[in-house]
């Protein structure tokens, strides 16, 4: 007769709900790792291939309940951050270095080109404006019979680049006449009969010239430049006396006395000029500019036969029938102008 034992009997109950417990287990870890492993990982161009093994440690199992590895290898540990893997390689994958995104790659080119139809191609305008105004120191023999009065000029410039440009200029330079000039002319007119009782007289020579100016030096504010250039002179001399005037009025007629023109004189001729000159622009981001020049300005004017009061002193050119009484507004002339203006 068999005897039953209570107690092995228990023992086989329970291993073998153990054993189909542990079967159940490994069946349902091997369906996790196999829909795991058949999801497509996301691997950007931007990763090298030595960055895929640590991708891959990356998408190890995690258990359900608690989010951390099944396995006991703290190495494949899985970051409880969705996606981190992916958005690691997206953002510039840095091995060994922080997380934080990288900036895009400098892009390298051609400086930037401003040429239109207003500016040159390094930024520049092409076109510019001048007006200023200042005086005239007469020199060499110009000086023996005129003196230093005002000057001013207005022009336009046509700018090459940031260095060169050429200007089109249009220049006033007065004078007023020496005394002993004036003192000589009147004796010579009284000599002819004119009974002048006084005498005065102005001078003044109008242009229009083609200035290249190169700038050698140029700052934020301060700039520094050469100019030269060529073009027609045309100088006046006029001589006037002071004369009575009679016009009509409600109240009848008003007398007053003003300069009667009684002889000018006039001459043509090729002139040339150079000088140096400075800038400040009040403004760096502006373009108006601040300018003070100065030019040796030599014209180029052809001597005429004349009459002059030396002459009747020492009684030579006797013989001359013209009516050229003030020979000295065709001798060549020099003068200085010393201009102060703005450039825009």
């Amino acid at each position: 007769m068999h005897i039953r034992n209570p107690f092995l009997s228990a023992l086989r109950t329970t291993a073998a709900v153990t054993l189909v417990s542990g079967a159940a287990t490994l069946g349902l870890q091997a369906q996790q790792s196999a829909d795991v492993a058949a999801q497509p990982v996301f691997v950007p161009q931007s990763v090298s291939v030595s960055a895929l093994p640590l991708l891959a440690l990356n998408d190890a199992p995690a258990d359900v309940a608690t989010g951390s590895s099944s396995s006991n290898d703290s190495s494949l540990a899985y970051s409880s951050s969705a996606g981190a893997a992916e958005t690691e390689a997206a953002e510039g994958f840095n091995p060994g270095g922080d997380a934080a995104p990288q900036p895009p790659p400098r892009r390298y080119g051609r400086r930037p080109v401003y040429a239109d139809s207003h500016h040159n191609a390094d930024g520049s305008n092409k076109y510019g404006f001048l007006v200023g105004g200042g005086f005239t120191v007469p020199t060499g023999g110009t000086h023996d019979y005129l003196k230093t009065n005002y000057d001013f000029q207005v022009g336009g410039i046509r700018n090459f680049n940031k260095k060169f440009g050429v200007a089109l200029q249009f220049d006033w330079h007065n004078f007023g006449i020496q005394t002993n000039t004036l003192n000589d002319q009147i004796n010579l007119y009284n000599s002819f009969g004119a009974d002048l009782p006084t005498l005065s007289g102005s001078s003044h020579i109008w242009s229009f010239t083609l200035d290249p100016t190169y700038t050698f030096y140029s700052g934020d504010k301060y700039g520094a430049y050469v100019v030269g250039g060529v073009g027609f002179y045309h100088k006046v001399t006029t001589f006037t006396t002071p004369e009575v005037e009679e016009i009509d009025t409600f109240y009848g007629p008003i007398e007053y006395e003003a300069n009667e023109p009684i002889d000018d004189y006039t001459s043509n001729a090729v002139g040339f000029n150079g000088g140096v000159g400075m800038t400040y622009k009040p403004s760096r981001f502006g373009d108006v500019k601040f300018y003070a020049e100065a030019r040796y300005v030599f014209v180029d004017n052809s001597p005429r036969s004349g009459y002059t009061y030396y002459d009747e002193q020492n009684n030579l050119n006797s013989t001359y029938t013209g009516t050229n009484f003030f020979p000295q507004n065709s001798d060549k002339t020099s003068y200085i102008p010393v201009t102060f203006g703005i450039r825009f």
